[in-house]
């Protein structure tokens, strides 16, 4: 005989298992992003004639490399550091609202792939604060998200993915990366 402690202790394990949904039968729950934003920073890197415009530069450099020229075989091996304008909209000259600062690390020898670190600093109107940012970065990707690992101010503790795509690439001088940010956590 089984004692009436164990038998009600099955009952209820019985219990929880039917009703307990099944991970095959379970839905996939859908998130959905607490704040949006859309941004787009643009970077100018220095090639030794544009200090006046240029907004980031190579401060590493594989050995024998050049500062003011990325390294051929998909720039592997250098390190830019980047303080750029940021705008709501992809004109070069519209107001900026902030400025992007960080750096990348091209860090694959078989196609053009960076590894980015860095922070949207906002100081408009509508937002103030920082957004912070790190991951991969696969350039032939037409879209590539990275992660949004926190932020302050009117973004503090934020977290969630930013989906950037290349809206503009001139040669080795110029290029414009929109960022759609969601965020999916989000501190009031």
């Amino acid at each position: 005989m089984v004692p009436r402690s164990c038998s009600i202790l099955l009952l209820f394990f019985f219990v929880f298992l039917a009703v307990s949904p099944s991970p095959a039968i379970a839905r996939k729950r859908q998130y959905k992003p607490c704040k949006q934003l859309v941004l787009y920073f643009h970077d100018v890197i220095y090639n030794g004639k544009n200090k006046g415009n240029a907004t980031s530069t190579i401060v590493a450099a594989p050995e024998g490399g050049n500062l003011t020229i990325l390294a051929g075989d998909f720039h592997f091996g250098n390190i830019a550091v980047f303080d750029d304008p940021i705008t709501l909209d992809n004109n070069f000259h519209s107001e900026p609202v902030g400025r992007a600062q960080g750096m990348y690390i091209y860090d694959t020898k078989n196609t053009y792939t960076a590894w980015l670190g860095f922070s949207f600093v906002l100081n408009s109107t509508d937002h103030k604060g920082s957004i912070n940012f790190i991951g991969a970065d696969p350039l032939m990707n037409k879209t590539r998200d990275i992660s949004v690992v926190g932020g302050t101010g009117d973004f503090f503790m934020h977290r969630g993915i930013a989906t950037l795509s290349t809206d503009s690439f001139e040669g080795e001088v110029y290029f414009r990366l929109r960022a759609d940010i969601k965020f999916y956590e989000c501190w009031y």
